[in-house]
């Protein structure tokens, strides 16, 4: 991989505002630091500045030396609800946050694009640099939107990337079509009847119901979808208090489905209306179900794949 001589350079500079951002981690519309270093670089580099979209997203301005369309390129900044425990220097300071999704060095890397071609302007067009918060479950691309971003900044086309550990350093991985899937939140509540655990035939336990339905729930998927195409179902909490001699009352689990197809975006709804509800009526149970559809899949347009490639090609020196 060959990297082009003034990134090199300014490599040092940059990893090191990535480490301040790993050991600072912030979580949804809470990146109020790492907006501020945002603002702080792109002002010291000259570049026009508009913060506070979207809450805490940054979007910055360069324009080239003649007029064009108007590129974006955009990284996220939030981090993860998630204990670190590396041992390195720059390990996280907060107690529950975590950098461990890589937005910081999103951020990092698109801090160094911006520096690079704050003093190459020899383009045509404006490049927006998109800082965006909340990614994390948080919607933060849609709270930009509502925002102003497309009636503020006149944006053609938007590029981004993620990280991927696992590939070739140097490689880059693009398909068109669905690249990323779609998140919808799902959260499940069963309410039963109180007991001692010693006596559960005078109650109604809902963790027991809430088992049955894990089980149950991964069915939509085996049994409704075709094994060629991609849908994930993962219940990834289950609460029913902390005593260990009761049977409590309430039991609640949340989850995440995603899919890559927008015709499973609608499809998901309608069997979530009747599949859980269904089940928990043949247990003496009460229960209700929320989806909340965070994110609609990503598509990439097939037509701007060559120039991916040829922007790669100049960029590291050698094609995809």
């Amino acid at each position: 991989m060959t990297l082009l001589a003034p990134i090199i350079a300014t490599a040092e500079t940059f990893k090191t505002i990535r480490r301040d951002i790993h050991a600072h981690p912030e979580l949804c519309y809470q990146e109020h630091r790492t907006a501020q270093i945002v603002v702080d670089q792109l002002t010291q580099m000259d570049i026009e500045v508009h913060a506070g979209i979207g809450v805490t997203g940054v979007v910055g301005v360069i324009k080239g030396l003649t007029p064009g369309a108007g590129i974006a390129l955009r990284a996220d900044m939030d981090a993860l609800a998630l204990e670190e425990h590396n041992q390195f220097d720059h390990v996280s300071r907060y107690t529950g946050k975590m950098h461990a999704c890589g937005h910081d060095g999103h951020t990092a890397t698109l801090l160094c694009a911006a520096d690079y071609l704050s003093k190459n302007r020899n383009f045509a067009g404006t490049v927006y640099l998109i800082f965006q918060p909340a990614e994390e479950g948080g919607a933060g691309a849609k709270a930009m939107i509502k925002d102003g971003l497309f009636e503020r900044f006149s944006i053609n086309e938007i590029y981004g990337y993620h990280n991927w550990p696992g590939y070739d350093q140097g490689s880059v991985g693009i398909i068109g079509g669905a690249m990323m899937a779609s998140a919808s939140e799902f959260k499940i509540k069963v309410v039963g009847k109180g007991t001692h655990a010693a006596m559960p035939h005078l109650g109604a336990d809902p963790l027991l119901v809430a088992c049955q339905l894990v089980q149950g729930l991964q069915s939509i998927v085996a049994r409704n979808v075709s094994p060629l195409e991609s849908v994930v179902l993962s219940v990834t909490k289950i609460h029913c208090g902390e005593a260990t001699i009761l049977l409590l009352m309430i039991a609640w689990w949340r989850g995440l489905f995603a899919v890559f197809l927008r015709k499973f975006c609608k499809w998901s709804k309608s069997v979530w209306q009747k599949f859980p509800m269904t089940c928990v009526k043949h247990f003496i149970v009460k229960g209700n179900l929320s989806l909340n559809a965070l994110i609609q899949p990503l598509l990439i347009i097939p037509l701007k794949l060559k120039s991916c490639a040829k922007w790669r090609s100049i960029c590291w020196g050698r094609t995809m």
